[in-house]
């Protein structure tokens, strides 16, 4: 099963992270209210990245190497990987 690495963009310029098996369907989650706390608050303003992983375990990894980073920092990977 095909598991999805995503962070979208909030409208106060914060980067929410998370995975997801449908990134269409959870990022439409978020949109309308019903996706995480964090993005009740902060609304999202556009997806801005996803990477597919070939299991869970490894898109967990990714998150938490990608939490660690600042919001900046994660722009800054998104430039450097052309999304």
């Amino acid at each position: 099963m095909t598991w999805y690495l995503y962070m979208i963009e909030c409208e106060d310029g914060s980067i929410y992270t998370g995975i997801t098996l449908d990134v269409a369907t959870r990022y439409a989650a978020h949109v309308s209210g019903k996706g995480a706390r964090y993005t009740r608050s902060h609304p999202p303003r556009r997806l801005l990245f996803s990477r597919e992983y070939a299991d869970k375990s490894s898109a967990l990894k990714a998150e938490c190497e990608m939490k660690r980073l600042t919001a900046g920092e994660k722009r800054t990977f998104c430039v450097q990987h052309d999304v």
